[in-house]
């Protein structure tokens, strides 16, 4: 009869073995601190001499936390993890490990918090390698131009303000016009081209989670996008450190070569976040009770987002954050501070969200200031001849609500004011490819809209539309080619819409 035992044993005393064989007798030096009060959060700890910022602490109670500020006598540490136990007199050791995430291709279509354990529910996803959330930003050596366009689907965002792989766009609003629409439309239009997406949610409620996480389900954008969460009820540690996350994660992907999107949403409340986490750690307060470093933290945050040369990978990062501004004041203080860090801004108006016109971006106070360098030439030059027009219509419009009698031209140049305001509105989670926006854009340059009513032009777009996937037409091919077609497709769609009529 054999022993039941004699196997594990023997397994144990060959790892026992294998032990004996790699230790090396020596002075083993550790350090052990004591936690002196805890609350809020935040843990003051005595002890420790060796610690720096963002070690990972560990508590005998099985708590965690990052070192976030040093002073001649304390530690001030962030809790990531805290258990009821944790109170003071808690021991508490380094680990010797910075912050960091665990990054991988098994990340897509999966929930994490800034730690990177699962939230969905599922197995811990596998991942290549360990990222550092805090690194420095590529050197500019290491950057290249901003050239190639990143399509929102948006007509108005891709013909007037149009983004760049690589380039940082503020979505900037009052809340509830529709920022976080804009930011997920453009994650949609991502399907199918070959851009991985990161959307990072910063102290939002659960409910706001899961809707955003059921829509990308919805529309097929989870199996190419990582979800970041730190929901409203978490740590403020973990509020805090959820767009660095992203960014890591982000990082990732942008080092081998990929193009990567990563939405912030928002950095209001990481502002936010970020006060109270200073206030606790009795650091001066500075404008409007925000710590004097403020502006540093997001600058070297966004600064990571970039486009890299083919020598370091050719990656890039589009970076969308997301601000909040209280009654439209686009001069507050932490807007204005992403406002000159950013490439430019798209402005959501509460005007225009009241009247009606949906998405309601006001181009007056929209910019991008490096997008138009990657806009396709043909619909670059599309786009030239149509916002020149839709920006005086929004002069000459003044003049029409005090009953002024106008000019022929006048009249014109407002009628097709009218016509562009209503081609341009668009339903949510509607994208329009780039070969319909070359489209719509000839057809309104040509007079194609003149001789519709304002109603129809909703049906003639979709019937232009149609049309536009049924050709073999592309962005390459000569204007004269598509004006031909497009007159065509405008005939026959404006005939069909006086027929259903």
């Amino acid at each position: 009869m054999t022993d039941s035992t004699s196997a594990p044993q023997s397994g144990g005393l060959a790892l026992q073995a294998r032990w004996l064989d790699a230790y090396q007798p020596g002075l083993r030096i550790s350090e052990q601190g004591t936690v002196v009060s805890v609350g809020d959060g935040i843990a003051w700890i005595d002890g420790l001499p060796s610690a720096a910022v963002d070690d990972i602490l560990i508590f005998d109670d099985g708590s965690h936390g990052t070192v976030f500020d040093l002073t001649p006598g304390l530690i001030g540490a962030v809790l990531l993890h805290d258990t009821d136990a944790l109170t003071a007199g808690t021991k508490v050791q380094r680990t010797g490990r910075v912050l960091s995430l665990p990054a991988g291709d098994d990340l897509l279509g999966r929930v994490v918090d800034p730690l990177g354990t699962a939230m969905d529910g599922a197995k811990p996803p596998t991942h290549t390698r360990w990222m550092p959330l805090e690194t420095s930003s590529p050197p500019v050596m290491a950057r290249d131009f901003v050239t190639q366009p990143l399509y929102t689907g948006i007509r108005m965002v891709d013909t007037m303000i149009p983004i760049g792989k690589g380039q940082r766009q503020l979505l900037i609003g009052d809340q509830g016009l529709g920022r976080s629409s804009v930011a997920l439309d453009t994650v949609v239009n991502q399907r199918g081209k070959d851009v991985y997406c990161v959307y990072v949610l910063i102290g939002q409620r659960r409910s706001t989670v899961v809707n955003t996480i059921e829509t990308l389900r919805e529309y097929q954008a989870l199996e190419y996008t990582a979800v970041v969460v730190a929901e409203a009820s978490s740590l403020p540690g973990l509020q805090y450190l959820a767009p660095f996350a992203g960014c890591a994660l982000a990082e990732f992907w942008m080092r081998q070569g990929k193009d990567v999107l990563v939405v912030y949403d928002d950095l209001s409340t990481h502002a936010k976040t970020y006060r109270e986490l200073s206030l606790l750690l009795r650091r001066p307060p500075g404008r409007e009770a925000y710590p004097g470093d403020i502006f540093s933290v997001h600058a070297r945050l966004l600064e990571r987002a970039t486009c890299l040369n083919p020598a370091n990978g050719g990656g890039s990062m589009t970076a969308l954050p997301i601000v909040e501004t209280e009654l439209g004041e686009i001069a507050a203080y932490i807007p204005t501070n992403l406002i000159s860090i950013t490439d430019g801004q798209i402005y959501l108006d509460r005007d225009l969200f009241s009247g009606g016109f949906r998405p309601a971006i006001d181009i007056a106070r929209s910019v991008s200031r490096v997008g138009g360098r990657a806009q396709h030439p043909r619909i670059k030059q599309e786009a030239g001849r149509m916002k020149l027009d839709y920006l005086q219509f929004l002069e000459l419009e003044v003049f029409t609500r005090f009953g002024a009698r106008l000019e022929t031209s006048m009249e014109t140049a407002i009628k097709r004011g009218h016509q562009l305001r209503e081609i341009l509105k668009q339903e949510r989670f509607s994208p329009s490819s780039e070969r319909f926006q070359l489209a719509w854009l000839i057809a309104f340059n040509n007079g194609g809209f003149e001789m519709v009513s304002l109603e129809a032009i909703p049906d003639l777009l979709a019937t232009l539309e149609k049309s536009v996937s049924n050709t073999m037409l592309d962005l390459e091919s000569p204007r004269d080619d598509w004006s031909e077609a497009v007159r065509e497709w405008i005939g026959g769609a404006s005939q069909a819409v006086k027929d259903d009529a």
